[in-house]
């Protein structure tokens, strides 16, 4: 009798997996949704509308993209509230455009491209991004959300391409998903350590509802029951697609988390720093970072009066001619030094890895992220002090800790005295005589006595880039734009537009390799169609030189490293620029055509130098691997 009475348990236990597997599949289809949110389907509203109105509610001025039919609603809707929609010649260009807006403007940058080869263009942009750690919205377009992976036009599983490359990558799967999932990815692009995110649009989630609705019509359905299931289940999944879509959201921002050195971590640092007789700063990139002020760092910096030394974005931190800003011999004066401060700086391949810093040096290690924070320490240094939070932070409490307090003074002097030495050999070397055409630093001297203050540089090159990292001088914050750690050729055509439409009062110089420039020339086309008259100044020695001065003493051969004298001043002329060729023959007027092209560019013509350069030594034992 007992083996029956356990029946009804069973019966009730079944019941109860049925009940709740039902409720289950109710969710997942939406149907509990769709029983306390009303699908419109007479509304016009599309998705690309409740897009717009966060990415205006979030600061966001600029959208770069390369349009395409899976995106049009989001850009259609951008331009409708102000939002300025700028349109390149390739999907690279657009997130270097907004990477560099990113960094210039302190807001997130923002790119939208269309589905598949649309987003796999991107990849190189955003992972250097991801490595420059510039917080970046793209946006992507897909296939319909029941026609992925079914073989439609451009559909390739994106997801998974972008996760190892974002801090966050969200599909939508209803339209009323957009705009808590874009807040809550503009958050996470500038919290913590910035970077990428990024978001996939089927492209129903961003059509109004009278279109979709005619794609989901079928036209044959199978007959009974299995053709009710199927019109049953589209017709669902339409409804589901638009139930709740234009309820009223909140679109502002989410809060942004920015690590902060502890007060412990900080007096210790004060400590160290009050006691010790050669330090160095080493600043870098993580510096510039929202939410410090970059001129509030320079005023702390110039009262501490420590020696510093300025790498990627925080090139330009102390201006021109600052006494405590050292622009040579940094191994020397790591191995001196009884403190360094790695202030967003880290210990990679720029570093030796960490063996050029002195073993008996105090070493106060700060940056938001972890891993770049100890990389290395494993093996080559140890920080006495590593602090997780944000470098320029850190410098203002550091300075205020310290005040009264300077370095010795004969520190950076002897520093800025070895500083003069090198600046006078290279100026000697400028003025030699090159084998032919132009002497590269002469025309990098140049360059830099004529820029304008207000000018922002942008390096996109190997050698010749090289070169004017030692001559070019940034004359303030945030002057300076190159791509970082990744190495990546082809920034420049973006870079500069993003830079130009931020700061369009400024001159914007482009420093380009002659082979860099085969990467973003075509957007001479976009600088004239959008009226941001830049400046390239383009070192053509017909050679991948960077890559030549190693090759051929090691291998034997310059395979693939010869290029030719191309006349990149005719390409700027054929889309609408303005193109100087430059050579031997006209060298005595190298000063006046670059007043030509600064005229030029303020009368709303992007122009390009095309300077014929010949060999020098100047970088030999530099390294390109």
């Amino acid at each position: 009798m007992e083996s029956f009475g356990s029946v009804p348990s069973v019966l009730g236990c079944s019941a109860s997996v049925a009940l709740a597997g039902l409720l289950f599949a109710a969710y997942k289809l939406g149907l509990i949704y769709q029983l306390f949110h009303k699908t419109e389907t007479k509304s016009p509203r599309h998705g690309g509308e409740s897009v717009a109105e966060v990415l205006r509610a979030h600061g966001i001025k600029f959208l770069f993209t390369l349009v395409g039919g899976h995106i049009s609603p989001i850009l259609v809707a951008c331009e409708k509230v102000g939002i300025r929609v700028v349109d390149t010649r390739h999907e690279a260009t657009a997130v270097f455009a907004a990477d560099a807006v990113a960094r210039l403007s302190g807001t997130v940058g923002v790119a939208a491209v269309t589905a598949g080869p649309g987003l796999t263009n991107t990849v190189t942009a955003v992972k250097n991004a991801q490595m420059a750690e510039s917080p970046l919205l793209l946006l992507g377009g897909a296939a319909g959300t029941l026609l992925q992976g079914r073989g439609a036009l451009q559909d390739i599983d994106q997801m998974s391409l972008f996760m190892p490359l974002c801090k966050f990558c969200a599909s939508i799967r209803t339209v009323r998903e957009i705009v808590p999932t874009l807040r809550k990815a503009l958050a996470i692009a500038q919290s913590g350590t910035p970077g990428p995110v990024f978001i996939e649009f089927p492209i129903d989630t961003l059509y109004p509802y009278h279109l979709v609705s005619k794609e989901f019509a079928v036209k044959n359905p199978p007959k009974g029951l299995m053709g009710k299931i199927v019109s049953w289940y589209l017709n669902n999944h339409l409804m589901n697609l638009f139930a709740g879509a234009w309820e009223t959201r909140d679109v502002s921002p989410l809060p942004v988390h920015i690590p902060q050195a502890t007060d412990d971590q900080v007096q210790r640092s004060i400590e160290l720093v009050s006691r010790a007789k050669k330090p160095v700063i080493l600043l870098g990139s993580q510096a510039t970072l929202p939410p410090t002020p970059a001129e509030d760092i320079r005023k702390a910096l110039e009262d501490l009066g420590v020696p510093c030394f300025l790498g990627g974005m925080s090139r330009g931190m102390l201006g021109k001619d600052s006494p405590i800003h050292i622009r040579q011999n940094r191994r020397d004066a790591l191995k001196e030094a009884d403190l360094v401060l790695l202030a967003g700086t880290v210990c990679d391949f720029r570093l030796s890895y960490g063996r050029v810093l002195n073993r008996r040096s105090k070493i106060i290690a700060v940056n938001r992220d972890k891993s770049q924070l100890l990389k290395n320490s494993d093996m080559f240094w140890k920080p006495t002090i590593a602090i997780q939070g944000d470098a320029g932070s850190f410098i203002l409490r550091l300075s205020k800790g310290l005040k009264g307090h300077r370095c010795p003074e004969e520190w950076p002097q002897s520093l800025k005295a070895g500083d003069s030495t090198k600046d006078n050999a290279n100026r000697a070397k400028a003025n030699e005589k090159t084998e032919h055409h132009l002497n590269p630093l002469k025309v990098l001297h140049c360059v830099d006595e004529l820029m304008a203050e207000d000018s922002i540089i942008v390096a996109d090159g190997g050698d010749f880039v090289g070169s004017a990292a030692y001559i070019m001088r940034p004359r303030g914050p945030l002057r300076w734009l190159d791509p970082g750690a990744f190495g990546t050729l082809g920034v420049g055509g973006g870079f500069a537009l993003g830079a130009k439409l931020c700061r369009p009062e400024s001159e914007v110089w482009i420093v380009y390799g002659d082979g860099s420039l085969g990467y973003s020339v075509a957007e001479y086309d976009t600088f004239t169609r959008h009226k941001t008259p830049v400046i390239s100044v383009v070192g053509n020695d017909a050679c991948w030189s960077q890559i030549s001065r190693e090759q051929v003493p090691i291998l034997g051969s310059n395979v693939a490293c010869g290029l030719a004298f191309t006349d990149y001043h005719t390409v700027a002329d054929g889309y609408g620029g303005k193109g100087y060729l430059v050579g031997r023959e006209n060298e005595d007027q190298l000063s006046d055509i670059i007043k030509k092209a600064q005229r030029d560019a303020k009368e709303g013509k992007a122009t390009l130098l095309n300077v014929l350069i010949g060999k020098t030594n100047f970088r030999e034992g530099s390294i390109s691997v």
